[in-house]
């Protein structure tokens, strides 16, 4: 078992992933540990449910800052304090800066809901739709300077319904986005997941560009 892998999650809203990876992380032999959340929001409701786990929290709001380098710059202060072995984004509203990136290379995952490479950014559910897609779903990666373009570590698919609306292809995109991304941090934890030269590497072997599927 590898000792304990120190996470800090970023958020700017409800947390309904940071829910799904306490939850993940409160059972079995789980070396990850959430050591922090930071929101850039003070109502963000992630930091209830951070609190009720007795995580610690933190709020740099990004709006009190001279721009995104000088936000970016106080985020990674606040995440260092930590020493985290890996930093989770779930649902962090920011773009981030070519120097964050770089500073949290290799130890820094997002969860997109889509499945990459398409329909990066935003309204990622009505574009499935609207282009006629028969499977959609949701993608964890590893974060790079290109906008939700990093080497990708799982993904989910599903079944596109005839009577999805945006909203019912959301809330089942939601119910898998709460089941893969608990197992990256887990197998990032266990070192089992790290980027090397070639992209995602999971047990010694490189991934598809894909990264692994998951179909329902």
């Amino acid at each position: 078992m590898a000792s304990t892998c120190n996470v800090v999650v970023l958020i700017s809203g409800s947390g309904s992933n940071l829910q799904a990876l306490i939850d993940s992380i409160s059972h079995d032999d789980n070396p990850a540990h959430i050591c922090a959340v930071i929101a850039n929001r003070a109502d963000a409701y992630g930091l209830e449910r951070a609190k009720a786990a007795g995580i610690a929290t933190r709020v740099l709001d990004h709006k009190a800052f001279d721009g995104r380098e000088a936000f970016d710059g106080a985020l990674i202060e606040a995440i260092d304090a930590f020493e985290p072995q890996l930093v989770v984004l779930a649902g962090f509203m920011r773009i981030l800066t070519p120097d964050f990136v770089r500073h949290y290379a290799g130890r820094l995952l997002n969860i997109h809901p889509s499945l990459l490479p398409k329909y990066k950014g935003l309204h990622t559910h009505q574009r499935a739709l609207q282009a006629g897609d028969c499977e959609h779903g949701c993608s964890v990666h590893f974060v790079t300077e290109e906008l939700d373009g990093g080497p990708l570590v799982v993904q989910a698919v599903i079944p596109v319904q005839p009577d999805d609306s945006a909203e019912s292809l959301a809330q089942r995109v939601h119910e898998q986005e709460h089941l893969i991304y608990p197992l990256a941090v887990r197998w990032f934890a266990e070192e089992r997941l790290c980027l090397g030269e070639q992209g995602a590497m999971l047990d010694g072997q490189p991934l598809p560009s894909t990264g692994h599927l998951f179909r329902t």
